[in-house]
């Protein structure tokens, strides 16, 4: 229902018909299923813009909690940043009950009103419906305590008065600013799609709506950053790329397997990259307006975490950094750094120490209380934030979490910047490496597997984990080691291959029948480099015969131009979200071809 309603409108946005065949078959859709009372909160908030929904239909997102003091329990600034980022224009836009201004004119708004219900526009009680979502869409029901709060708002909004305007005002002013110090600091990007397009409204309203504004204008040219066009049509993105993620593992493939030097032009471009793409690092960002909020005022104003030093998913314009992206942007220089091709290379980018200090000391406070790393900041709110989780749709979102993929990053970050600076905060990385350590002996489970909350699923957790606590040390023949290739080589097909779709993160499990729709009799080529990735790191004579199934599987899926194919999607956030990274599909059978001709097969053959 989220998907239908939204992609239903925006074809009518755009000029289809409503008797167009695609038109006709969306709103049977929808009809069949209660019309759109029964589409998820997000999507609700989008259609109450347009003015095709009235905003009592729509639970309280009040402005005015941004003003309760920092020490309290629960307070916006501690939430998830993606979380956070999205609530702060939602909260401007519903605290102005702001409406497209045509929508009784437009014939467009005046005919969804029409197409979009199975009942009378003007007949339908609005508060009734608040709570409505379809069960296809309520993956992450809301508990009974947000059903409660919500309900208690809503009075909040009908009877507050000026008690409630007040502080309304306030927080409006204050969200605002925020707005405005997000947009600086990202240079119009933002965070993501969803805070850029209503940080992009939102500035358009409080500017009068007022096109040529010079902000409206900037966040205007940034969209195009979001818009890719695929094989089957253009696309919003759900980031504005993946840039330095993809590039870093492409180049640690390369290196691996032993091909770095081979292709100096390559490898020194990405030097290059990974050198400009650090965050407020190179002099032309320190000159940007994004720089002067990296001092500790702004940064405790807007509940911001440190930047400086650290490496993005995507662009350094982008300005977020995150754990593992500043671990991999980390391991992508240090590892560059000792082939031939670049400390034999004249022109050479120079990286002072200072900034690989930089880099370091983002990493040590990304580390959570419980020893995981979390994602771009560490946690700041409690467990029982999720029983005010009010989205509906995604799992998990309220606080940011450690994970096991973002505690190997780091922790192989942290220990490639050892080896080159084995004096700076000696005391303090070697506790940061312990405790990240018996985080991941903490959440493997007993089966032997770790869960993956960025990818698709098992496979890909199991190629950190182990990967993880191999690097701190652990013995190859540890029950932790063994337990996590034994429960990869249950799930190796017959094939050779290894195959996990989206339902593994979905519903937590491994899915059985992974792969069987979009890969080639249930494996894949990017499951089966995670498992292979995983297994020939542990270096085990054991497992031969389930490597080399592997590797026969990979070689044999290579196309003659050299390409591997692509298949079913192999990223996820929060847990009922997929992201497609084309790029997976040649960087990691790469990779682990290459990890098994240079580390496994010399292991075990001697």
């Amino acid at each position: 229902m989220f998907g239908t309603s939204l992609n239903y409108v925006a074809l009518r946005l755009l000029g289809v018909s409503k008797d167009d065949p695609a038109a006709k078959k969306g709103r049977e859709f929808l009809h069949s299923n209660g019309g759109v009372l029964y589409t998820a909160s997000w999507a609700k908030f989008y259609l109450c813009l347009l003015g095709v929904m009235h905003w009592d239909g729509h639970n309280s997102i009040p402005a005015e909690f941004w003003m309760l003091p920092d020490w309290f329990p629960f307070h916006p600034g501690r939430l998830w940043c993606h979380c956070r980022m999205v609530y702060l224009p939602m909260s401007y836009l519903y605290g102005l009950r702001f409406v497209y201004p045509n929508t009784d004119t437009d014939p467009v708004t005046v005919s969804l009103r029409k197409e979009l219900y199975c009942e009378d526009y003007e007949n339908i009680d609005w508060d009734k419906t608040r709570h409505w979502v379809a069960p296809m869409d309520n993956y992450s029901p809301k508990p009974f305590t947000m059903v409660v709060a919500q309900d208690l708002l809503s009075y909040w909004e009908r009877y507050g008065g000026l008690l409630r305007e007040i502080p309304r005002r306030w927080g409006l002013k204050y969200a605002a600013e925020y707005m405005a110090a997000e947009d600086l600091q990202t240079n119009f990007v933002d965070i993501g799609p969803v805070n850029k397009v209503l940080n992009m409204l939102s500035t358009w309203v409080y500017n009068g709506m007022n096109s040529d504004c010079e902000t409206f204008q900037r966040h205007i040219l940034r969209v195009p950053d979001y818009l890719w066009v695929a094989e089957d049509g253009m696309k919003m993105q759900g980031y504005n790329g993946s840039q330095c993620w993809d590039t870093s593992f492409a180049i640690q493939a390369t290196a691996e397997a032993g091909l770095a030097d081979e292709f100096p032009d390559l490898t020194r471009r990405a030097f290059k990259y990974f050198e400009r793409t650090q965050i407020l690092s190179t002099e032309v960002s320190k000159n940007s307006p994004a720089y002067a909020y990296e001092d500790e005022e702004n940064r405790k104003k807007f509940y911001r975490h440190v930047s400086e030093g650290g490496w993005p998913f995507s662009t350094s314009a982008h300005g977020w950094p995150i754990s593992d992206c500043t671990s991999e942007g980390l391991k992508g220089l240090l590892v560059l750094k000792r082939k031939k091709c670049i400390s034999e290379w004249k022109d050479a980018p120079k990286m002072t120490d200072q900034r690989f200090f930089n880099a370091c000391n983002v990493l040590l406070t990304l580390q959570n209380f419980d020893g995981g790393f979390a994602t771009y900041e560490n946690n700041r709110g409690y467990g029982w934030y999720e029983s005010l989780n009010p989205s509906e749709t995604f799992g998990d979102i309220m606080i940011d979490y450690s994970y096991v993929e973002c505690t190997t990053a780091s922790l192989q970050g942290l220990i490639a910047f050892q080896k080159y600076y084995p004096t700076h905060r000696a005391t303090e990385v070697a506790d940061a490496i312990r405790r990240a350590k018996a985080f991941l002996k903490a959440i493997q489970r007993d089966d032997g597997s770790w869960y993956g909350s960025w990818a698709c699923c098992f496979t890909y957790a199991a190629w950190f984990g182990v990967e993880g606590l191999l690097i701190c040390g652990e013995d190859l023949n540890s029950p932790n080691i063994r337990k996590a290739v034994e429960f990869l080589k249950r799930h190796q097909n017959a094939n050779g291959g290894w195959g996990e779709d989206f339902r593994s993160c979905f519903d937590k499990k491994y899915t059985e029948d992974g792969m069987k729709a979009y890969g080639d009799h249930g494996s894949g080529v990017v499951p089966t480099s995670w498992a292979l990735m995983a297994i020939t790191k542990a270096k085990n004579p054991l497992d031969k015969e389930a490597v080399e199934r592997g590797v026969k599987y990979l070689m044999t899926r290579q196309l003659p131009n050299g390409d591997w194919p692509q298949e079913g999607i192999s990223g996820v956030f929060n847990r009922s979200c997929g992201i497609t990274y084309t790029a997976y599909r040649n960087a990691f059978p790469i990779w682990a071809l290459g990890r098994y001709a240079k580390v496994y097969k010399p292991a075990v053959d001697g």
